[in-house]
């Protein structure tokens, strides 16, 4: 994995092999991230997992074993509790055009993956909502 910031702005380059969750908390880490956007995502998987919440206490999850390009990512990470908390959704393409997208739960880098993130101090925290079973971001 290569980082470079400046400013609020950091760009990442994950190589292959290496595992997206990962590799993210690990750049948050080092940028000392306390909030982020992820504002972009390129590049391709394999061996990823989406999943797809239909109510609450349902939510249903898929493998998908062959490499997919990445067209879109993004969503949000967290410091919480010390730790890197990911919430972030996919789009992914196929070879023949076709695009499989949702929560990303895990993946791993195929042949490369580009991200771009902004870093920012607004404070925010992940709770259960006892309403719909989620971990819902809190903003208060």
């Amino acid at each position: 994995m290569q980082t470079k910031a400046k400013k609020n702005i950091i760009f990442a380059r994950l190589f292959p092999e290496e595992d997206v969750n990962d590799m993210l908390k690990e750049v948050c880490t080092i940028h000392n991230v306390k909030t982020a956007v992820v504002v972009s995502g390129i590049g391709q998987l394999k061996n990823s997992k989406l999943g797809y919440f239909k109510e609450k206490g349902n939510y249903t999850s898929k493998t998908f074993n062959k490499p997919l390009e990445i067209l879109s990512l993004t969503g949000n990470i967290i410091k919480q509790n010390k730790e890197y908390v990911l919430h972030l959704h996919i789009i992914l393409g196929e070879e023949n055009t076709k695009t499989i997208g949702g929560h990303f739960i895990e993946g791993k880098i195929s042949v490369t993956g580009e991200i771009v993130m902004l870093n920012t101090d607004i404070e925010v925290k992940r709770e259960l909502d006892k309403k719909t079973g989620l971990k819902a971001l809190f903003l208060e």
